[in-house]
């Protein structure tokens, strides 16, 4: 026994020197890193002639985190991940799914998603609420949405698109104008919306039948630029960089509508005092019938023949053709199943903001949802709301946090650290969880009964 608290006594200590060490070795190379970039910032004085500001404090900051982080990771997390690795390798059975307690946590879930404003009136009050529900609510969903059709395309189909914001610019573009020029209702618009941007979509597909991996990309990421600079230079419809305003608000199938001063206003109908909150609730509770509407027909399509088709596609595309699978078809219904809903996402996006320009719609917005998906999981639809909620309810809180400026300097901003996140939740990730945090690539349908197979046993090559 003595020995062999000595034995562990003594691996803890080779640990722990290991760790500082190589925490040592990450401080000199984080100070090596940002010692231009954080260390020193040009600026101009009252003379307007460039000077440098020196800002050590926040340079010793990073380098302190940096070191403490990695002493962490190699002093506990790395001995814990070995431990759960081997633990893994040595099983030779999986229990089983837990189906029943799944269902229930689903089921929780939406009860929570249409008892939040209800919480949120009754703890802030009418007017507190918008915030809240507002950047809380609406906007996490619209990127739950967005990842979720996204993910049709990458998680479901292999295809990585880069250039998924073409298709949410075309959704709002087609609500803007039509609502506008024609007077459309929304509920009209919405279904045309999504059909428009399924349209691009198989536009799309059409050229890049026969490209994979990187090469995809760049078309993508080049249609999605093209679209961009097409809303910029058509100013005969688009208006150009100057957007559209004026777009009609969201009704209620015409029964009442959220305008104070139309003779069928919310507030007049039910005898309630005018306020914006209404419309705000309103908007939350029909994101959150998109987004559960997104992931039934996510659900659905994953259980029938296009949606193994879909997973046979991503796994090989090779043995996909062999199979007899049309990959033609197959990766143009992805295309424009996803980029429907991308559409439906716009048109929302443009009735709650009332006005639509190309900032709104740049490569950033692409990247964002794609990295949604990769952190949630490629697959899964939980995994990608949770990462959502993550980084966008992230970003929000950052901007409450206003003694962080304090702390890092006046050009402090949300969105250059929403990046910094993203680039360490993306190394969290890849590190610990590099499937996504819920990452799932299981088939949905098994030829015989379902086996588990360990870790060792595929090193093997048996599997």
């Amino acid at each position: 026994m003595a020995q062999a608290v000595s034995a562990q006594r003594v691996a803890a200590e080779s640990n722990f020197s290991e760790a500082a060490r190589q925490a040592l070795y990450a401080g000199l190379i984080s100070f090596g890193l940002f010692v231009l970039f954080i260390g020193l910032r040009t600026d101009q004085n009252i003379r307007n002639e460039l000077i440098l500001v020196q800002r050590w404090g926040t340079l010793a900051i990073v380098v302190l985190l940096t070191m403490a982080g990695r002493f962490l990771f190699v002093a506990f997390a790395q001995p814990a991940i070995a431990a759960r690795a081997a633990a893994r390798a040595k099983a030779t059975a999986v229990a089983a799914e837990p189906g029943a307690l799944r269902k229930n946590g689903t089921k929780l879930a939406i009860l929570a998603l249409f008892l939040y404003p209800i919480f949120i009136l009754w703890a802030v009050g009418l007017q507190g609420s918008l915030k809240w529900v507002d950047n809380f609510g609406i906007q996490i969903l619209i990127y739950v949405m967005l990842a979720w059709g996204l993910n049709i395309v990458v998680g479901l189909a292999g295809l990585l698109d880069l250039g998924y914001v073409a298709f949410y610019a075309v959704g709002a573009y087609s609500y803007a104008l039509l609502g506008t020029e024609l007077g459309w209702s929304f509920w009209i618009l919405l279904p045309a919306a999504g059909i428009m941007a399924a349209f691009w979509g198989v536009i799309l597909g059409f050229p890049v039948l026969r490209l994979r991996g990187d090469y995809l990309a760049i078309v993508t990421l080049a249609f999605g630029e093209i679209i961009r600079l097409v809303l910029i230079n058509w100013r005969e419809v688009t208006n150009g960089s100057a957007g559209i305003s004026g777009i009609p608000k969201v009704d209620f199938f015409g029964l009442f509508d959220f305008n104070v001063s139309s003779d069928i206003y919310f507030g007049k109908v039910f005898g309630l005092a005018a306020s914006g909150a209404y419309y705000k609730i309103f908007l939350y509770y029909l994101i959150v019938l998109l987004c559960l509407l997104t992931a039934f027909v996510t659900i659905r399509l994953r259980r029938m023949p296009v949606g193994r088709a879909w997973e046979a596609l991503r796994e090989d595309e090779i043995a996909c053709r062999s199979l007899g699978i049309n990959t033609t078809t197959t990766k143009l219904t992805a295309f424009a199943i996803g980029a429907m809903f991308g559409g439906f996402a716009g048109s929302f996006f443009a009735a709650r903001q009332g006005f639509v320009s190309p900032e709104s719609f740049v490569f950033l917005e692409s990247a964002i949802i794609l990295a949604i998906v990769v952190l949630g999981g490629m697959g899964s639809l939980m995994g990608i709301a949770i990462a959502a909620l993550v980084m966008i309810g992230g970003t929000e809180i950052l901007r409450e946090m206003t003694f962080l400026k304090q702390v890092f300097g006046q050009d402090f901003t949300p969105e250059l650290y929403r990046m910094l996140l993203f680039g360490l939740a993306m190394i969290i990730v890849m590190v610990w969880k590099p499937r996504g945090f819920v990452g799932s690539r299981e088939p949905t349908a098994f030829l015989h009964q379902r086996k588990a197979i360990s870790a060792a046993f595929t090193k093997e090559g048996h599997g």
